[in-house]
C-alpha cells in the first residue's frame, strides 16, 4: 500500500487555490468591461457631471363644454432650476436684475437648495413668464449651475364654474410618499374636476437628457436621445356643462348668496352648478395662488365654500312635494281627500299658520297653494296609521320613502367633497325623547320640512329631475366624456328608482304645473313654455328666511330641471322661482325676452343692505 506524500498533498492544494483566484479575477475582468465598455448606462452614471436630466411636464389634458367649447387650457410657464455644487463666479447683480429679486433673498434660495442637496437639481424661480424666460435665455450660459424647466399652467377661456373645475396645486408631502408617480415640485389636481379625473388628465412625464458643456450651454441630446422618454400629454374632459347657461346663471346671482344646479332630467348631466358669491379661477394658478388662497379663506362671504354641493338648509315647502308622494303611495291620500285649512294647523300647543288660499284643499291645490295645513295632516296620518306596531316602525317607513329621492346620502358621482345631508333616524329621536317618548306631532315640522332635516342644492335639483322622469332618476354628474366627447365613463347609468309609483308622480307632475300657472309661483310663468315647480321659503333663525324654488320643463318632456336657493332673500316665489324661469327660458330658447324680469333680477343685491 502506497500513501500520498505530504509535498503532492500540498501541491494539489496550491494548485486549486491559484485556480479559484484565477477564476474570480476573470469573473471580475469580464464584468469590469461589461461595466466599463459594453454597458453604456454606466457611462450614463458616471458622467452624470456633466448631463443634465430634464423632466418633460406632459400638457394637462384640456376641459370643453357639452357643446365642444374649450373652457380650460394650458399656458407656458418656466421653471428656474439651480444645482448648487455647479454655481461658480457668477454675476450676482446682474443674476437678481434679470428675475428681479433681491440679492438677499438669492443667497437664501442657494443655501436652501444646497442643504436639500448639493448635486441635485431644485427649483430656484417658479413659473417664470414667457416674456422674463425670453430675456433670461440669452444670458443663460453666464450663470452656471441653472438652467429652465418648462412647465404649464391652467388658463380660462371665461371667469367661471371655479368650484366645478377645481384647481391644480403643488403634491403635498402625504401624496408624494403614498404615490410614486408624484416627486417634489410636481402639480396635482386639489378640487373639482381637477381631483376627480387626476389620473386622466396628468398624462405621463418624460425625461430628456442633455449634455451641457463647461460654459453651462446645452450641446445637445446624449447618445443622441436613445435614453429620453417622451412625455404623453393627457386626455382632454367634454363636461356636461353648457357654457352659455353657466355663464348666464353665475350672471343672475352676482350680488347673492345661494345656488344654482340645473340638470337635464333623462341622463343625469349637470348643465350648470353655480355657488355664489364664487371667484374667477385664474385667481388659484401659479405663483399667486398661495397669497390669493388665503385671501379667498379669509372673505366674510366664504367664496371658496361650494355651496351648490355642501351647503345644507332644510327644504322648507319644496318638501311638500316628497310628503304628498308618500301620502299617496302609503294610501293617506288620494284624490278624493279634502282637508280644511282655516289659515293654520292647530294641534294641542302646536300652531302652524298657513296663507290665505281657497279651502278646503285637496292634493293638487295643496301643493298649488302650499297648503300647511294640508301636509300636516297627511304627515301624521301617515306615521299614525294604526297597522304601525309602534312610532319608530312608522318612521322607517317614511324615511325609507325619503331616502330613496336620494335625500340623506351622497350620490357617490364624479363630484368631490358632496355632502350627504341629514334625515333624522328613529334613533336619534329614542336618545332624544326615549323609546315611547315622541310620537308624530313630536316631529310635525318634517311635515313642512322643517325640523331635523338637511337637504343640499343639488339634492333638490334631483328631486325636480325625479318629478320630471316619473318616479326614477340618473346619478347626477358632471362629465360626459373623456378623450372624445361620445366616449362612455365609468358611472352608474342604470336609474335609481324610488320606492313611489309612477302614477303618483303623474299627480305631483300636474300639480307643480299649476303652481305656475295659476299657483304660488304664477309670477315665473314663462310665455310659450310648459313649466312646473314648486316654491319654499324656509325658516333661517339667523336672518331672513331662504328663497327655494325647483322645477322642470317642459312638462311633457323634461329637458331640463332646476333647483334655485337665494339665502336670506325671503320668499321663494319672489326671487328664487323669477330666477330658475330666466335660466329655463335661456337654455330652451337659447335667449331671454322678459328684459325687464331680467333686470329686476340683475339690480337685486342681498349681500350688503341696500339705500
Amino acid at each position: 500500500m502506497h500513501l500520498n506524500r505530504p509535498s503532492d498533498f500540498h501541491s494539489s492544494r496550491k494548485v486549486v487555490i491559484i485556480g479559484f483566484f484565477l477564476i474570480t479575477g476573470l469573473i471580475f475582468l469580464v464584468q469590469l468591461f461589461h461595466i466599463q465598455v459594453v454597458d453604456p448606462a454606466y457611462k450614463l452614471s458616471a458622467s452624470s457631471n456633466v448631463l443634465r436630466h430634464l423632466t418633460d411636464y406632459p400638457a394637462r389634458g384640456l376641459i370643453y363644454d357639452r357643446n365642444g367649447e374649450l373652457l380650460v387650457y394650458n399656458e407656458a410657464r418656466y421653471d428656474l432650476m439651480v444645482i448648487p455644487q455647479q454655481v461658480r463666479d457668477i454675476d450676482t447683480t446682474a443674476f437678481c436684475d434679470l428675475l428681479n429679486i433681491d440679492p438677499a433673498v438669492f443667497e437664501s434660495r442657494l443655501l436652501q437648495a444646497r442643504r436639500h442637496s448639493p448635486f441635485r437639481a431644485s427649483v430656484f424661480e417658479r413659473q417664470i413668464s414667457k416674456n422674463t424666460f425670453a430675456a433670461f435665455q440669452e444670458k443663460l450660459f453666464r450663470f452656471p449651475g441653472f438652467f429652465v424647466q418648462p412647465r404649464t399652467l391652467r388658463e380660462y377661456t371665461y371667469p367661471i364654474a371655479a368650484h366645478t373645475f377645481g384647481y391644480v396645486g403643488e403634491a403635498g408631502p402625504s401624496v408624494i410618499s403614498n404615490d410614486p408617480y408624484y416627486r417634489p415640485g410636481d402639480y396635482i389636481g386639489i378640487s373639482g374636476i381637477e381631483k376627480a379625473y387626476e389620473e386622466e388628465l396628468r398624462g405621463k412625464k418624460g425625461v430628456r437628457i442633455r449634455m451641457v458643456d463647461a460654459l453651462n450651454r446645452d450641446i445637445g441630446p446624449y447618445q443622441q436621445g436613445r435614453f429620453d422618454t417622451i412625455a404623453t400629454a393627457g386626455k382632454d374632459i367634454y363636461t356636461t356643462l353648457d357654457a352659455e347657461l353657466q355663464i348666464y346663471g353665475e350672471t343672475l346671482m352676482q350680488n347673492k348668496r345661494g345656488s344654482i344646479v340645473a340638470i337635464e332630467p333623462s341622463t343625469g348631466e349637470i348643465l350648470a352648478l353655480v355657488s355664489s358669491p364664487s371667484y374667477e379661477p385664474g385667481l388659484l394658478v401659479g405663483r399667486v395662488r398661495t397669497r390669493n388662497y388665503r385671501m379667498l379663506q379669509n372673505d366674510t362671504l366664504k367664496p371658496l365654500f361650494n355651496r351648490a354641493l355642501m351647503a345644507q338648509y332644510p327644504p322648507g315647502s319644496v318638501f311638500k312635494v316628497v310628503n304628498t308622494l308618500v301620502a299617496l303611495q302609503e294610501g293617506v291620500v288620494d284624490l278624493s281627500t279634502r282637508y280644511s285649512c282655516s289659515g293654520a294647523y292647530y294641534a294641542g300647543p302646536i300652531t302652524i299658520r298657513c296663507r290665505d288660499h281657497p279651502n278646503p284643499v285637496d292634493v293638487f291645490s295643496s301643493i298649488k297653494h302650499s297648503c300647511n295645513s294640508f301636509s300636516s295632516v297627511a304627515f301624521r296620518n301617515i306615521l299614525d296609521r294604526p297597522h304601525f306596531e309602534n312610532m319608530q316602525e312608522a318612521f322607517n317607513t317614511w324615511r325609507r320613502h325619503v331616502g330613496s329621492f336620494g335625500f340623506g346620502s351622497i350620490f357617490g358621482s364624479d363630484l368631490p367633497y358632496e355632502l350627504s345631508g341629514l334625515v333624522a333616524t328613529s334613533d336619534y329621536y329614542d336618545r332624544l325623547y326615549g323609546t315611547r317618548g315622541w310620537r308624530s306631532l313630536t316631529i310635525i315640522s318634517l311635515g313642512i320640512g322643517q325640523g331635523e332635516i338637511g337637504t343640499t342644492p343639488i339634492q333638490l335639483a334631483n328631486l325636480s329631475a325625479t318629478v320630471a322622469n316619473r318616479g326614477i332618476y340618473y346619478t347626477p354628474h358632471v362629465v360626459k366624456g373623456i378623450g372624445d366627447p361620445d366616449s362612455s365613463i365609468d358611472l352608474n347609468r342604470l336609474p335609481n328608482v324610488t320606492t313611489i309609483d309612477a302614477e303618483h308622480f303623474n299627480v305631483m307632475a300636474e300639480a307643480m304645473h299649476r303652481v305656475v300657472s295659476d299657483g304660488t309661483g304664477r309670477f315665473s310663468l314663462i310665455p310659450g313654455i310648459e313649466m312646473a315647480g314648486k316654491t319654499g321659503t324656509v325658516q333661517n333663525p339667523h336672518g331672513e328666511n331662504h328663497s327655494v324654488f325647483i322645477a322642470f320643463a317642459p312638462v311633457d318632456n323634461p329637458q331640463i330641471a332646476i333647483s334655485v336657493v337665494v339665502e336670506n332673500a325671503g320668499y321663494g316665489s319672489t326671487w328664487a322661482a323669477p330666477i330658475a324661469s330666466l335660466m329655463i327660458e335661456k337654455y330652451l330658447n337659447r335667449e331671454v325676452n322678459r328684459t325687464w324680469f331680467e333686470q329686476r333680477i340683475l339690480d337685486a343685491n342681498f349681500l350688503t343692505p341696500q339705500p
